[in-house]
């Protein structure tokens, strides 16, 4: 019985080395821009985001305010306080409904950490994410062309906690506050990444997620709302599923639902849209979700 443990854990602890070494790099290196976007960029921004007022673009402000929404460093619980500064000075709800739906999917982060799983996937999430934030502001548009969709009363705009004066100093300790934030979570990560390799047949996972692409896709999707903690901590395990035979569409559903109803960005979510717009946004999620996953395996 202690040679079978013994043995097994030599296996799992080789497991996590080589996907330690695979992802630690991208890892890192996200922390790291992550910190110099908020430090230098986060500012510049939201006040390109804030200047988008004065522009007659109409719908078709819809597109920048989805790349400045995935360029924002921010989670949802700081990106919303933003958004309801901007709505207070007049922000149309189709622009911030872009805005907040690209930038819950995405970040600059989350795109160092994507890298890690190839050039192709990272231009599907980007793609999807784009398209999901398009999606969203078009619906608010059609749809409450003539009512205000969110309500932002709960929120007030948060101080900055990137004030120190010297910039260096500044700079480490909002890379400090990211790996607190991450860290745990990408070491979970690991961890279930290699028993997940050790012990979940590769075909059986196959059978699930790749050969039997419609079904796939719909696991995808539902698995992505429970387990989705941390978008760093999800990348050692997409990186596995994929190697095992997990499809494109499969991966593309759950980096869609996953982000999207992670349970501290739900919170965020349910406060400023109501119980009936909350379920409306689940839907939402879900739909695009599944079409995208089945019009990438298509």
């Amino acid at each position: 019985m202690i040679e079978i443990l013994h043995r097994e854990s030599v296996y799992l602890w080789y497991y996590f080395n080589v996907q330690l070494g695979q992802i630690f790099p991208y890892w890192l290196l996200g922390m790291i821009i992550g910190s110099v976007v908020s430090v230098f960029g986060k500012e510049r921004i939201h006040r390109l985001f804030s200047n988008l007022q004065e522009k007659k673009w109409g719908i078709f402000g819809i597109v920048p305010a989805c790349l400045l929404g995935i360029a924002s460093p921010l989670c949802m619980y700081g990106t919303i306080p933003i958004a309801a500064s901007f709505s207070g000075k007049g922000m149309r709800d189709d622009w911030l409904a872009a805005f907040m739906m690209s930038s819950i999917l995405l970040n600059p982060q989350l795109i160092i950490y994507s890298v890690a799983l190839g050039t192709q996937v990272l231009a599907m999430r980007i793609v999807s994410c784009l398209l999901c934030g398009i999606a969203a502001g078009l619906l608010v548009h059609i749809f409450y062309r003539k009512t205000s969709f969110f309500n932002f009363s709960s929120f007030a705009e948060s101080k900055s906690r990137d004030t120190d004066p010297n910039l260096l100093i500044r700079l480490l300790k909002n890379f400090g506050r990211n790996v607190k934030a991450t860290g745990l979570y990408f070491l979970i990560g690991i961890v279930l990444s290699a028993i997940f390799q050790r012990y979940v047949p590769t075909d059986a996972f196959v059978d699930l997620f790749g050969e039997n692409e419609g079904f796939g896709v719909l696991m995808a999707a539902t698995i992505g709302v429970p387990l989705y903690m941390c978008g760093g901590g999800t990348i050692p395990l997409l990186q596995q599923w994929l190697y095992d035979g997990m499809s494109m569409g499969s991966a593309a559903a759950f980096m869609i639902t996953g982000p999207a109803t992670k349970i501290t960005n739900l919170g965020a979510v349910k406060i400023v849209l109501g119980s009936r717009r909350f379920i409306m946004y689940l839907m939402f999620v879900i739909i695009v979700a599944l079409i995208t996953g089945l019009l990438m395996n298509a």
